[in-house]
């Protein structure tokens, strides 16, 4: 029997963080624009649940789980297991936007004729295309190996920075649930992957009370880990008189359809805090313990005021301020 016809190109992203996944639509969406299909297939980690970030992103055919430490994939028999997961796609060509060795061996053993990636140490022996990163090259931020690797394949950037399309449904529930809540909404991500990136919740509510005397309303978004500081944010600013909602443990795409419609985003260094600067959403980031980022206009980064460190030495005073003296609120500070 014949094998059906190889088509679709896979872009392997095993970066497991939301950001991460954010960090790499540029590249997805280039790949995809000079491509014969217009669309890829991406194999990354259900962490980064780009299930549902990349729902309404016409540039995604589909999603595959790559399920490791731990998981199926792990150790050679999870090899196995992940190879015959690609030859069950028939792919003509894949992009491995990562270094290890593992994944570009997986796509040879399953027989994808065209091999695309950084080239990192053994990697190189199980690539096949002819534009191949200098050695010296194939280290650095995610941002710039996959920008570098555009590059040399001579494919068009087609946008600057990361934009992350909306889903339809997810803005007519959106605005549905949140239409009593007075403009403009100001929304604080108090969510945190590592327990040295949280602000914590008192900062969180003096600065809620410095924003909501401006006006508006202020939404606390956060995920299942923090639905109890959530909720504890949202009750003291509603006490104080100042409209409040929560938008805990929304599914990802609601969460972005609700960052799209808000005015100012304040949180700690997560992956929502991309996803706001991705829907051109103000995003002001609180890097206290983990370096700033410079990949887009919309991300504003609060650092510790000189002689100052860590998380503890950014006040909401001092937070208030910046953001008053960076005009993006008005009035209402102390």
């Amino acid at each position: 029997m014949r094998s059906p016809p190889r088509k679709g190109i896979l872009v392997i992203q095993p970066l497991p963080g939301i950001g991460d996944m954010i960090w790499h639509l540029p590249a997805l969406h280039a790949i995809a624009a000079a491509s014969l299909e217009g669309c890829v297939t991406v194999l990354t980690k259900p962490r980064s649940q780009a299930d549902r970030l990349l729902k309404a992103d016409p540039s995604i055919q589909q999603v595959l789980w790559l399920e490791r430490n731990p998981g199926q994939h792990d150790g050679l028999l999870g090899l196995g297991r992940l190879v015959k997961l690609l030859r069950r796609q028939h792919l003509r060509q894949v992009w491995v936007l990562h270094g290890s060795s593992r994944y570009a061996l997986s796509c040879w053993l399953a027989g994808i004729p065209e091999r695309i990636g950084y080239g990192r140490g053994l990697q190189r022996y199980f690539l096949n295309h002819s534009a191949r990163l200098p050695l010296a090259q194939t280290r650095g931020h995610p941002i710039e190996l996959a920008a570098r690797l555009l590059k040399l394949t001579h494919i068009p950037s087609i946008e600057e920075e990361p934009r992350l399309v909306i889903d339809s449904l997810a803005q007519r529930i959106v605005a549905s649930r949140y239409q009593t809540l007075p403009q403009p909404w100001i929304a604080l991500g108090i969510g945190s992957s590592e327990p040295y990136k949280q602000w914590g919740e008192a900062n969180f509510i003096q600065l809620a009370r410095h924003l909501g005397e401006g006006g508006g309303s202020i939404l606390v978004i956060g995920g299942a880990g923090e639905q109890g500081m959530g909720q504890c944010i949202s009750a003291q600013v509603s006490q104080w008189g100042i409209p409040a909602g929560e938008a805990l443990t929304l599914p990802l795409e609601e969460t972005a359809a609700l960052l799209a419609k808000c005015t100012l985003y304040v949180g700690n260094d997560t992956g929502v805090l991309n996803m706001a600067a991705a829907v051109g959403t103000p995003a002001w980031g609180l890097f206290g313990a983990s370096p700033p980022l410079h990949h887009s206009r919309y991300i504003h980064c609060l650092v510790p005021p000189p002689g100052g460190t860590g998380m503890e030495a950014i006040t909401p005073a001092y937070v208030a301020a910046e953001l008053r003296n960076s005009g993006v609120v008005h009035g209402g500070f102390a």
